[in-house]
């Protein structure tokens, strides 16, 4: 058999292989939840013995909108609110870490939202646009700017990275932060976070990419876990 129709007897199956990898870029909520970098949080359930009084509620100490079943959806004007979606679960008693993935749930619902700089809503929004946006539905204000972002709340070492945390990069070439997302997964020494890329709009995307391993800057805990 010539070297001719070996190649070509084996060309299908070279191609299968060459094409079975997939990309860590993630543009919908749905392939979030397939792939397993995001799930909904879920309701922890008590049981509480027929003799002794439920245990009152635990105070929160700052103020926040995490105990509304709530997404973000766009009015009339294309401003972003709140609406009531029953699949969200509601607390009475949410904890720091319960308000970090609502943050990731509400983030979720911006994948696929197009790139636009100095954007804030649904009809486009930047990086910082985005977690802006993210935490003002939580009452929670952050200065407009990754670069001022990057110097609030609590720097914090890889090894403690947790979601709901900001991530930093200096995409441009300098020594200045200029790009953000928000940490929705830690495995290992890989971290999958989202954001507005200029590319492709709000997408999740990883440190394992070589782009995003290169520029990594810092990571900041702004809600105390």
């Amino acid at each position: 058999m010539s070297a001719k129709k070996i190649f070509l007897l084996f060309l299908p199956l070279f191609l299968l292989v060459s094409t079975s990898g997939h990309s860590q870029i993630i543009t919908t909520k749905k392939e979030a939840l397939k792939k397993g970098v995001y799930e909904k949080p879920v309701e922890k359930k008590t049981t509480v013995a027929a003799d002794k009084p439920a245990p009152a509620p635990v105070a929160v100490a700052d103020k926040t909108k995490a105990t509304k079943n709530t997404k973000t959806v766009k009015n009339k004007k294309n401003v972003i609110v709140e609406q009531e979606d029953p699949e969200l679960i509601a607390s009475v008693a949410p904890t720091e870490s319960y308000i970090s993935l609502q943050l990731i749930n509400n983030a979720m619902n911006f994948l696929g939202v197009r790139y636009r700089g100095g954007g804030t809503t649904t009809a486009g929004m930047d990086c910082s646009g985005m977690v802006t946006a993210v935490f003002n539905l939580f009452d929670i204000k952050l200065p407009r700017s990754s670069h001022d972002m990057a110097l609030i709340g609590e720097k914090v070492d890889t090894n403690d990275i947790k979601k709901g945390d900001l991530i930093f990069f200096r995409t441009n070439g300098r020594r200045v932060i200029n790009h953000v997302g928000v940490v929705i997964e830690k495995i290992g020494d890989e971290i999958k976070f989202i954001h507005s890329s200029t590319s492709k709009g709000v997408v999740v995307s990883s440190t394992s990419e070589p782009y995003y391993k290169r520029t990594f800057a810092q990571v900041n805990r702004i809600i105390q876990q």
